[in-house]
């Protein structure tokens, strides 16, 4: 026999608190998205990018850059692919593992990215941590911590 338990529903300031975080981050992403398009780039070309410049030799493995991105392995190809014939980024073998790719950030990969950047932070800057002061975004750091620490515990989880 199953038992039955109640759910627990939120209460008002927590459905506030919950609605107000869902507007924040589809209105963040949508304004950042669009801050990066007179630059050809979406979000998630933007964070490669970021990636693989920040990343030894400027290179991962697709696999790493998958889950650090978290896009499944056949969506990061497909963006590769896309961002292959922009001149961004290419793929090399890897020599230890014959089935294994890694990603390589290019020189134009690379321009693009020091182009980009100082707009890109301009535009966090002007959205969100500017209309902030230093004591809020440290109490949304510490906010927003724990629930980060357990999301990425869960990842690759059933």
């Amino acid at each position: 026999m199953e038992t039955e338990t109640a759910t627990n529903w939120l209460t008002d300031a927590e459905q506030c608190a919950w609605r107000t975080y869902l507007d924040v981050n589809r209105l963040l992403t949508y304004q950042l998205e669009k801050d990066l398009q007179p630059f050809g780039l979406t979000n998630n070309d933007y964070e490669i990018l970021v990636n693989l410049s920040e990343a030894p030799d400027r290179r991962l493995r697709m696999s790493d850059l998958a889950a650090a991105t978290l896009q499944s392995k056949s969506r990061l190809s497909h963006q590769i692919t896309r961002m292959e014939n922009a001149g961004l980024v290419r793929r090399e073998n890897c020599e230890s593992d014959r089935r294994g790719l890694y990603a390589v950030l290019t020189e134009q990969g690379m321009e693009t990215m020091q182009k980009v950047a100082p707009h890109h932070v301009d535009s966090v800057r002007k959205h969100f941590i500017d209309l902030l002061s230093p004591e809020a975004l440290d109490g949304l750091r510490q906010s927003l911590k724990p629930i980060a620490e357990q999301l990425r515990g869960l990842r690759g989880k059933p």
